[in-house]
């Protein structure tokens, strides 16, 4: 079997084991009351896990059109399919070692499918993909990004981590700074705009959830939610990380999200 093949059947397999990680449940519970069993701040609002359907139906186009004309022999998907079926092995290893609880194992799982997803794209980066083809792995990367977070956030409270004496929503905030600098850095080095707006979306609905709870860390979600979008509008020029001329820019938007956590 050739690479299109194979990109199907793990397709296939990753919408299967999603469906039945909440029909059946796996394990007797669904991946959201797993989620909710205990309250981590990090985590966004139940609403924004409906991103997962725009992810899937963008890669589910993406596996048609590896059948149409020879579009399958391009580079898009000849350079890219060990790393497409890897991630797609990961997301089903991961959604198991969840259902399971074996939660530092998850972080394992996490990881590895964050780091497959980082190669596919850059191999579609290297083979000149146009927006639309990497459309659904930029917003696959950007939320597999926030989970990877949210995860790690999950792992260390189960485990009882007391945060070197800092409260949860102190640390909460620190985060959501962290991956507001990596959403603009990604913006600016990759010069996609579709992955900060992940982070748009994430930190909007972790401020909704905890609007109420935990107002320093639901204001500081909006407000990298605002700095990240002005920062996405911004057309920046694909450049390397060391570009003098990103330094301004960036100096401008760490020193905001600083200014308005503290």
């Amino acid at each position: 079997m050739n690479w299109k093949v194979w990109n199907t059947i793990v397709f296939v397999l990753v919408i299967a084991m999603n469906a039945l990680a909440n029909l059946l449940p796996i394990n007797g519970k669904t991946t959201g009351e797993i989620s909710n069993q205990i309250n981590v701040l990090i985590t966004p609002a139940g609403y924004a896990f409906s991103i997962w359907s725009l992810i899937y139906i963008l890669i589910g186009i993406w596996i048609i059109r590896q059948f149409i004309g020879d579009r399958g022999e391009s580079p898009v998907y000849t350079n890219t399919w060990p790393w497409f079926i890897m991630s797609g092995l990961f997301n089903i290893g991961w959604l198991l070692v969840w259902h399971y609880e074996l939660f530092l194992l998850s972080i394992v799982f996490m990881l590895m499918y964050l780091i497959s997803l980082i190669m596919l794209y850059r191999r579609l980066t290297e083979a000149r993909a146009t927006i639309l083809e990497k459309a659904p792995f930029s917003i696959n990367l950007g939320w597999i990004s926030v989970a990877t977070i949210v995860n790690i956030a999950y792992v260390l409270k189960v485990n009882g981590w007391n945060g070197f004496g800092l409260t949860d929503e102190i640390w909460t905030m620190i985060m959501l700074a962290i991956g507001a600098v990596l959403a603009v850095l990604f913006r600016i080095r990759e010069g996609d705009f579709l992955y900060p707006l992940v982070f748009v979306w994430a930190y909007i609905a972790i401020g909704v959830k905890n609007m109420g709870e935990a107002e320093m860390a639901a204001f500081t979600a909006f407000i990298a939610a605002v700095v990240i979008l002005i920062a996405d509008i911004i057309p920046w020029r694909k450049k390397k990380l060391g570009d003098s001329r990103h330094v301004p820019g960036l100096i401008y938007f760490v020193g905001t999200v600083i200014l308005f956590l503290f």
